[in-house]
């Protein structure tokens, strides 16, 4: 059969039944196969950059390898962006490129770019087929590579006189490659629970590999029966239900809680687990690090000792690990009754909060969180990226369960929600999908809102804009005209509900904290009418800034604190 259709029935029992790409001359074998073989739902992209995202989003809320295509070029350096953020975030996704013919690529053919020594710093591994025969061992072998150990991207490129041969390939003698299971070591579970017992203010640390593992079963369970605490870092959002009685918060210089900058400032042993001990979580390291015990459990052997050396590290799949560790104490018939210190982190998760109950005009920012989290219930999605809105929310929104709150932690591109979003959306068809954005984040890959236009892709914009210079006062304007009201910006602002209506969506302009909810309700039941994207515009103080500070013990609060009772 044609090398390409091998390629689309590796890539179809892969579990890739979504694809978002770019056609161009390069790539179309791989789109003529598509087109043969068929099983592969396509969303033509408007930027390739948008398509990686596209496939990000997919497989952080499934769990698979998600797919990203372009042609040769430009479409490959396009892509290095979403490469990246996948890298940096540990997720699974593999982008394909076409390329110029193989006895071309020395001659500077045209759009004949070097892709793969470009891809290798933000891959686990790029490579371009040579031969025919390699194309279906290579997919599987990436397929393989991206899900085991840390997973992460593979970048494969395909001259396109290699894609237009024809090989010898059965798809139903084939199967995927198997992937190694990582198990903890024995005697180190051992250590391990031997200094958990053993410290009197302990703290588990639940990072990005707990969701990536799909541990959070196994996290509460050990957690319950042995009554430790809860922390999560930014990519762990999720990993437990931050109402659930033994949740402390998180700790950080940016996106954090009070309280679990407290309780982690007392704690005297810290067990990570699938954490990679990022700068905007630790600040500075002799405050975060101090007298107390690390332990320190990852699937990739490198990160341990990477930014601090701990006092015990494990390489393990998290999963795995929490589970060795509650059977072994359960053997042990460990538990862990409450000797003042779970009463004490609930304590200051009462008292050390920060208030949100705001009724200002402008609004301010936590307001918009506090109508978020009493609006949307916890199977909702959320996708939020980089700037002060994602400090914000990372203080402020609930998450209740695992892979609903999709947040690029490490890379930050400006941009990501929107491609993001539809991602989301195709990978959980049925749920409900909100992407939180900024005003100048939004501007990047906006044009990826024609994508979910065209194919109907429905879901909410909640965006916080600061460029509202107040030349229209509040008290001029009747409660009845919060929707219609036309705002006046500055040089720098831009009407964001006009752009929505430019791609055929629709968008509300809020200006009255009370008038939040209604735009919700408004947006959720017109996302659903018209199957496209529908933005809530919320004009907050211009002059807003964020809880932050150099280390956990130093954070500034810019806003009242609530009256401790």
């Amino acid at each position: 059969m044609p090398a390409m259709n091998a390629v689309v029935h590796v890539l179809r029992d892969e579990g890739a039944d979504v694809a978002f790409g770019c056609p161009g001359a390069a790539i179309l074998p791989l789109y003529k196969a598509m087109e043969e073989v068929g099983g592969i739902e396509h969303l033509i992209v408007r930027h390739e950059e948008g398509a990686t995202h596209m496939a990000d989003g997919w497989a952080r809320t499934n769990g698979r390898v998600g797919v990203a295509i372009g042609t040769s070029g430009p479409a490959g350096t396009n892509m290095i962006t979403g490469l990246y953020t996948a890298m940096a975030d540990s997720i699974p996704i593999i982008a394909i490129t076409g390329q110029a013919a193989s006895a071309k690529l020395h001659q500077e053919a045209f759009q004949a770019v070097d892709i793969v020594e470009i891809a290798k710093p933000v891959t686990k591994w790029a490579v371009q087929i040579k031969e025919a025969g390699q194309a279906p061992w290579i997919f599987r072998e990436a397929f393989r590579i991206a899900r085991s150990g840390r997973p992460g991207p593979v970048l494969i490129d395909i001259p396109v006189d290699v894609a237009q041969q024809i090989i010898e390939y059965d798809p139903a003698i084939d199967a995927a490659l198997p992937v190694a299971a990582v198990e903890p070591h024995p005697p180190r579970v051992e250590r391990a629970l031997d200094l958990l017992l053993a410290a009197e203010r302990p703290l588990l640390l639940a990072g990005g590999g707990v969701i990536g593992a799909d541990a959070a079963g196994e996290l509460a369970e050990l957690a319950e029966l042995l009554g430790v605490p809860v922390q999560v870092t930014l990519m762990g959002k999720g990993a437990i239900d931050e109402d659930h009685p033994l949740f402390a918060g998180m700790t950080g210089i940016q996106t954090s809680h009070r309280y679990g900058n407290a309780a982690f400032l007392e704690s005297d042993l810290v067990l990570a687990l699938g954490a990679r001990f990022g700068d905007r979580h630790t600040g500075r390291l002799d405050v975060y690090r101090g007298e107390r015990t690390f332990i320190h459990v990852d699937i990739e052997p490198t990160q341990l000792g990477r930014v601090f050396e701990p006092d015990l590290g494990i390489v393990s799949d998290t999963r795995l690990f929490l589970r060795a560790m509650t059977d072994l104490a359960r053997r042990r018939g460990a538990s862990r009754t409450d000797h003042g210190w779970a009463s004490r982190v609930r304590e200051l998760r009462r008292t050390l909060t920060r208030r949100e109950d705001f009724d200002d005009i402008p609004v301010k920012a936590p307001r918009v969180y506090k109508e978020i989290n009493e609006f949307f219930d916890e199977d909702t999605y959320f996708v939020t990226a980089i700037g002060l809105y994602q400090i914000w929310g990372g203080q402020h929104q609930k998450a209740g369960k695992p892979r609903r709150y999709q947040v690029c932690g490490q890379a930050g591109p400006l941009g990501w929600e929107i491609p993001a979003a539809i991602g989301v959306k195709k990978a959980a068809p049925g749920a409900q999908v909100v992407g939180v954005v900024g005003d100048y984040g939004f501007q990047y890959l906006v044009e990826e809102l024609a994508v979910a236009a065209q194919y109907d892709v429905p879901f909410v914009l909640i965006m916080l804009n600061n460029e509202y210079l107040g030349l229209i006062r509040q008290a001029e304007l009747p409660y009845d005209m919060n929707y219609q009201v036309d705002i006046h910006y500055d040089d720098h602002g831009t009407d964001n509900v006009k752009i929505m209506e430019a791609y055929g969506c629709a968008g509300r302009r809020v200006l009255d904290p009370a008038g939040i909810a209604p735009a919700l309700a408004w947006a959720v039941k017109e996302a659903e009418s018209t199957s496209r994207p529908v933005l809530v515009e919320i004009m907050i103080e211009r002059e807003a800034n964020t809880p932050h500070g150099p280390a956990i013990d130093a954070v500034r609060e810019f806003e009242p604190l609530p009256a401790q009772v």
